[in-house]
């Protein structure tokens, strides 16, 4: 009886994953399919909750940050069914009508959650609201978006001068803005334009480079008019707007995606099919970035899916090369480049990942924790203060490592460990449940158990 590649140990709250491949050998082969984008689930609750009528939504990710979402909006009024992966209903409150909860909302890990909230609250003239979030996400920096509100009128209080949650927020009628963003975030574009839907004329906000437009092209389904100059990396939404209920199909997520992307071209003999995945062209840096290091991934069943282009994704074992990361790609990126970071001790060659300090500031110092735990696995892993410098084509060595309670994490060190020799322990294993639930049992199911 052969022995398994992935088991299980549980002690009290915590999870570890044993992966052991096997001295015969081991690659990867299944057709699979991914959880629903985290991305486009968060939006289209919140909008389901915003408008008016029904949102039906089909494929929503069952992660723990999309439960927070749809907790927060109950609780501010919206009838949100019970969350499933076939049909998930929203009858809406009405732009304008949320209402005063009596208790503080919880985003619980969720930077989205409570990015994009904000901007929806700060506008409910009359009405206060408290959000909190888990020692993690009360860690991380909100003055991004804050800083842009307040230019709106909105009155926030925070921890560390309005910067850290907890936050108080009394709602106002904001005016709209010009805002140009310091940093393309896809987080703080979408909290401005929601903040934009109950003002009275134009509010624009211009990036640096092109983040991911999930939201500009939800707030069209529902209604509302956006303006998208591409030529700017700008969007414009026109107040106020009227919101009507849609039927949203969410595609699966290319940041999932990415975990099986690379085990796929960095285990040999091996070759995964990843079907119903988005691939809008603001998510998509992940794909150039592996093909720049020579990955054999193919596109196939190209579609158009409820306004988001959705294809198969086929990749094969190749023979990988070391690159330049930086620019213009990483913030269609940004949430891929530990599992890129992987990719990359297996290439031959010296890749640089540059002008990623966002990662330092993730549920994780990602750039930190990404270097310590490869390196222990006996990667040569440089920190730079915005990236790593990674020297490829050094075996690694199964050993216990740690996901830091990142879910990114301990999904990436999962796919090391399996071009690993011996036995890797990845401890804090349950943090993949914030984005990927199933992610043990798709590891398995490609490892061959049942």
């Amino acid at each position: 009886m052969p022995v398994p590649v992935v088991t299980h140990k549980i002690t009290e709250d915590r999870q570890s994953l044993l992966i052991q491949k096997p001295t015969s050998g081991l690659y990867v082969a299944s057709a699979i399919r991914v959880p629903g984008d985290k991305s486009i689930s968060h939006r289209a609750l919140m909008l389901g909750a915003l408008a008016t009528g029904e949102t039906q939504i089909q494929g929503l990710l069952l992660g723990e940050d999309p439960r927070s979402t749809a907790e927060c909006f109950r609780a501010l009024g919206a009838e949100i069914s019970e969350l499933n992966t076939e049909l998930v209903w929203v009858r809406g409150i009405g732009l304008g009508q949320l209402l005063e909860p009596n208790d503080i909302l919880n985003a619980g890990n969720s930077g989205t959650t409570m990015r994009l909230m904000l901007g929806i609250l700060a506008s409910h003239p009359g009405r206060f609201f408290t959000v909190t979030g888990d020692s993690s996400l009360r860690s991380r920096p909100m003055s991004r978006v804050v800083k842009p509100l307040q230019q709106m009128g909105a009155t926030i209080w925070g921890r560390k001068a309005n910067s850290l949650a907890p936050l108080a927020i009394q709602g106002q009628q904001l005016k709209p803005i010009t805002y140009n963003s310091p940093i393309a975030s896809a987080q703080v574009k979408s909290c401005i334009l929601l903040a934009g839907l109950m003002t009275e004329g134009e509010t624009t906000v211009t990036e640096p480079a092109l983040s991911r437009d999930h939201s500009e092209r939800m707030l069209k389904a529902f209604g509302a008019e956006v303006i998208v100059d591409s030529q700017t990396n700008s969007a414009t939404i026109v107040g106020p707007a009227k919101l009507q209920g849609q039927s949203v199909i969410v595609p699966g997520d290319i940041s999932s995606a990415a975990f099986w992307l690379v085990a796929g071209a960095i285990v040999p003999d091996s070759e995964l099919l990843i079907e119903n995945v988005g691939v809008n062209p603001t998510r998509t840096g992940i794909l150039e970035a592996l093909g720049m290091m020579g990955a054999d991934i193919k596109l196939e069943n190209e579609r158009i899916v409820a306004g988001e282009p959705v294809a198969d994704l086929r990749v094969r074992h190749s023979k990988l090369k070391a690159c330049q990361i930086g620019g213009e790609i990483i913030p269609r990126l940004i949430d891929e480049i530990p599992i890129l970071a992987v990719a990359a001790v297996f290439a031959e060659g010296t890749t640089v990942i540059r002008d990623a300090a966002e990662l330092r500031v993730k549920e994780s110092d990602r750039i930190a924790v990404m270097a310590n735990q490869l390196n222990r696995m006996g990667a040569k892993i440089t920190e730079l203060p915005d990236g790593l410098e990674i020297t490829g084509g050094t075996p690694l060595t199964g050993t216990d490592v740690d996901s830091h309670t990142d879910h990114r994490i301990a999904m990436s060190l999962a796919i090391a460990a399996l071009n690993a020799d011996g036995t890797t322990t990845v401890n804090g294993a349950e943090a993949a449940a914030i984005s990927y639930p199933d992610f043990t049992t798709t590891l398995q199911q490609i490892c061959g158990q049942d």
